[in-house]
C-alpha cells in the first residue's frame, strides 16, 4: 500500500491517515485506545523545528508549543544503558506504587473506571494501571488523549469516551506532577465545559501536591520519564495544529514507527507489571488505599515556595521556563533549550541521564543541597527573547 492509498488530504492540504482511530500504537489492543489523529513524520515535517528554533517562536509569542514538533531520535546505546539501569534499580517500586494506586481506584470507584492517560507521561502508567485493576475482575477501560497547556483537554477525545463510558468513573492519569501547570488546565478546562467530569488526576509522585491520588510525594525518577516515543507506544507529544486536525478531529499526534527497534513501550510494562501483581496478590505488600497521597496545601506551598524563590534569583517572569523535578527536568533537556540545570546533590545516582545530556548540550550543572527539597532537579529554560 503506498502512500497515496494509505492518507487522505486533510485541513490545510496536508494530508493525514485514514488508517484506524482509535489505535494502540505500539502496545496491545487491551492495553489503551490512543484518541489521537496519527500522522506520519513526512506530514508533520512542516512543523518540525530544532528545540533553539522552537524556543524562540515560542517566548516571542509567534507560535504556541503545541503547534510544533521536535523531531525526535533514537536514543544512543550510552543513553539507552542509563534508562535500563534506572529501571534495574527502579522497577520494584515502580510496581509496588502502581500496586498501591490500584488498590485505591478499586475501592475508591465504585462502577466501571475509565483512565483517561494525559499523552504522553501518563501513558506507560496506566497501561500498567489497567492490566492491574483487571487482575481484580474491574471493568476498565484505557484511553490516550492530549491536553495541552493554555489550550485545555481535547474535548473530542472527551465526547468519545463519554459516548463509550459513564463519567462517575473517569480519572485522569500523568506521570508526575511538576509546578502543577497540567492539574491547572485539567481543572481549568473541566470546569468551563465538563461538570460532569471530575478533575481526579492520578500520578505516581506527587511533589507539587496537586494529585488527587498519588502513590508517593516524593521527586523520584520514574524510570519511563526518562524516554520519550520508545517508552510510549511510538506516539509523539501531542500536536494542536489546524494544519494536521480539524476541529472535529483528535489533536494530531506523529506515528515514529521508524523507532520501532528501539521500543521499549511493551517491554517497560511487562517489567513493572510483574512486582505490581506480586504485591496485589500478597496484601500485606502494599500499603492501606487510605495511605496514598492525596493532594495537600502544605506540599503545594512548599513546592510553590521552591518555583518563586528560583524565579526571583534568576529574574524569570515566564514561569514556564521553570521545569521542575527529575523526569520534567530531563524531559526539558531532551527536546527545549536549557540554560542550565540545578540538582540537589551532584552524586546522585539519578542525575545520570542529565549529566549525559548536560555534558553533550554542555549545559552546566550546580548543586544546590537541600535547597531545592521538594525537588531533586531543575533545569532552567534559556531567555529566547533576547538577542
Amino acid at each position: 500500500m503506498d502512500d497515496a492509498e494509505r492518507f487522505a488530504a486533510g485541513p490545510g492540504g496536508i494530508e493525514v491517515s485514514d488508517e484506524r482511530v482509535p489505535y494502540p500504537g505500539s502496545y496491545l489492543d487491551s492495553d489503551v485506545d490512543f484518541l489521537l489523529t496519527p500522522v506520519s513524520p513526512e506530514q508533520a515535517a512542516s512543523l518540525a523545528e530544532e528545540p533553539a528554533d522552537k524556543e524562540r517562536l515560542i517566548q516571542r509569542g509567534v507560535r504556541h508549543y503545541s503547534q510544533m514538533i521536535t523531531p525526535e531520535r533514537a536514543p544512543s546505546p550510552a543513553y539507552q544503558s542509563i534508562f535500563e539501569r534506572a529501571l534495574d534499580r527502579h522497577a520494584l517500586r515502580t510496581g509496588r506504587d502502581l500496586a498501591t494506586l490500584v488498590r485505591a481506584l478499586d475501592e475508591r470507584i465504585a462502577g466501571p473506571i475509565t483512565l483517561c492517560s494525559l499523552v504522553r507521561a501518563g501513558v506507560p502508567p496506566a497501561v500498567a494501571l489497567t492490566r492491574g485493576l483487571r487482575t481484580l475482575g474491574r471493568d476498565v477501560a484505557h484511553y490516550g488523549l492530549s491536553i495541552v497547556r493554555d489550550r485545555g483537554i481535547d474535548g473530542v477525545a472527551l465526547r468519545h469516551v463519554l459516548q463509550h463510558r459513564p463519567a462517575a468513573g473517569i480519572v485522569f492519569v500523568d506521570g508526575w506532577t511538576g509546578k502543577g501547570a497540567i492539574s491547572d488546565e485539567l481543572e481549568r478546562t473541566l470546569a468551563d465545559g465538563w461538570p460532569d467530569i471530575e478533575p481526579r488526576l492520578v500520578v505516581l509522585a506527587d511533589p507539587a501536591g496537586r494529585a488527587w491520588l498519588a502513590a508517593s510525594d516524593e521527586d523520584w525518577l520514574i524510570p519511563s520519564g526518562l524516554l520519550g516515543a520508545t517508552v510510549s507506544g511510538l506516539v509523539s507529544r501531542s500536536i494542536l495544529n489546524e494544519r494536521l486536525s480539524g476541529p472535529h478531529q483528535f489533536h494530531a499526534s506523529v506515528r515514529l514507527d521508524h523507532l520501532a527497534p528501539h521500543d521499549v513501550s511493551r517491554a517497560y510494562v511487562d517489567r513493572v507489571c510483574e512486582p505490581m501483581r506480586r504485591a496485589l496478590e500478597r496484601a500485606h505488600d502494599v500499603p492501606d488505599a487510605g495511605e496514598v497521597v492525596s493532594g495537600g496545601a502544605a506540599a503545594r506551598k512548599r513546592a510553590g515556595a521552591i518555583i518563586d524563590a528560583v524565579a526571583r534569583e534568576f529574574g524569570i517572569d515566564n514561569r514556564n521556563r521553570i521545569k521542575p523535578g527529575l523526569a520534567e527536568a530531563t524531559r526539558a533537556v531532551l527536546r527545549r533549550a536549557p540554560a542550565r540545570i540545578l540538582v540537589g546533590g551532584a552524586a546522585d545516582d539519578d542525575l545520570d541521564a542529565l549529566r549525559h545530556l548536560a555534558d553533550a548540550a554542555n549545559v552546566p550543572i550546580e548543586s544546590r543541597g537541600a535547597t531545592l527539597h521538594p525537588y531533586r532537579a531543575i533545569t532552567l529554560i534559556a531567555d529566547a527573547t533576547r538577542p
